[in-house]
């Protein structure tokens, strides 16, 4: 299974969508795109409090394939 991560390289708030694109190896605006279109449909507070609660329990790190991440399993 895929750990989950934030990445600080190319983050435009919080790094989660960037962060999703880099480990599942999807566009990253793409995924931009499907979460404000998702966010929108859901009435806009669900997708805001997600990413609240992502911002929040995500670790965050420099690069997944930096060696101190290869070393914590990231």
């Amino acid at each position: 299974m895929k750990k989950l991560y934030r990445l600080r390289e190319g983050k435009k708030i919080a790094g989660i969508c960037a962060g999703l694109a880099d480990s599942y190896n999807f566009d990253v605006t793409l995924v931009r795109l499907v979460f404000v279109f998702v966010t929108i449909l859901t009435a806009v507070w669900p997708g805001v409090l997600t990413y609240l609660a992502g911002w929040y329990l995500i670790p965050e790190v420099e690069h997944p394939k930096s060696p101190e991440n290869i070393k914590e399993g990231i």
